[in-house]
């Protein structure tokens, strides 16, 4: 039986210049009859603006460990709904079953297991009429790897977190404590 519990793990890719396909996914990954199993099953069902879906490669495709897929933005437009639905799913899945050829994530496992992917999809895109649809998937994919790999190996560790706690600091926080 697998001992996963509960794993985290996030990740941030920037997008092309001049593009609007960032990707920050956040992941959780645990043991179906865990925490992590308990919130997927209770996710069944749709929320008005916050579709979930299963992670699927293509039709009839659906990755293991199972996981589910929801934004962490309100969706406001069936063209977000089709990206979403499309691309970013398509790059989630791709990443997850690389990540178990690649034994980030345990083969032997991957039925005792589940995920949650909540994924941000910059509004943007839905009405880019030069959306670069390789970005977006160059991004979600690399995102999704990256936000999987660090949940599994505990990353960042909580000594670089305190190593880098006065070099480091949150991006919306540039020019606030200024003088």
């Amino acid at each position: 039986m697998s001992e996963i519990w509960l794993r985290t793990g996030e990740a941030t890719v920037l997008a092309a210049d001049g593009q609007f396909t960032d990707a920050m996914p956040e992941v959780m990954i645990g043991h179906v009859k865990g925490p992590v199993g308990h919130a997927f099953a209770a996710m069944a069902g749709q929320v008005a603006g916050h579709p979930r879906m299963f992670v699927i490669r293509d039709l009839n495709q659906m990755v293991r460990p199972a996981t589910m897929m929801t934004t962490k933005m309100t969706v406001r437009s069936n063209d977000y709904v089709e990206l979403l639905g499309g691309i970013v799913q398509a790059a989630t899945g791709d990443a997850i079953v690389d990540c178990l050829s690649e034994g980030v994530l345990p083969r032997k496992e991957a039925e005792e297991l589940c995920m949650i992917i909540m994924v941000w999809l910059d509004p943007r895109c839905a009405t880019d009429k030069s959306l670069d649809k390789r970005d977006l998937y160059r991004t979600n994919y690399e995102a999704t790897k990256l936000a999987i790999s660090r949940a599994m190996k505990g990353e960042p560790t909580i000594d670089e977190l305190i190593g880098n706690r006065k070099t480091i600091s949150h991006y919306a926080l540039e020019g606030v404590f200024d003088e």
